[in-house]
């Protein structure tokens, strides 16, 4: 791909520190009625999808939702590399 941006070139996001994720879902739990995730996000200048899917991760740390924990996604990336070397 002369001249085109390549993958390389794309960067992602730092993810969040974790005492302030801790802090915006501290926020969202004690919320007053009438407050909405949307303007919590713009209150904390982060995408109210971002809030989401923290509220959604918390939920399944907690065992309250089905998902992959993160230790478990950690597990999974370690075998898929241990796989990898193997193959």
């Amino acid at each position: 791909m002369a001249g085109g941006p390549g993958w390389k070139d794309v960067t992602t996001p730092k993810p969040f520190p974790k005492e302030f994720r801790q802090d915006v879902l501290r926020v969202t739990h004690s919320r007053e009625p009438g407050v909405t995730i949307v303007q919590i996000a713009k209150d904390f200048g982060i995408h109210a999808g971002t809030l989401e899917n923290s509220m959604r991760q918390e939920r399944v740390e907690s065992g309250e939702q089905p998902g992959t924990t993160t230790a478990e996604a950690a597990e999974l990336r370690e075998l898929r590399k241990r796989n990898r070397l193997l193959e």
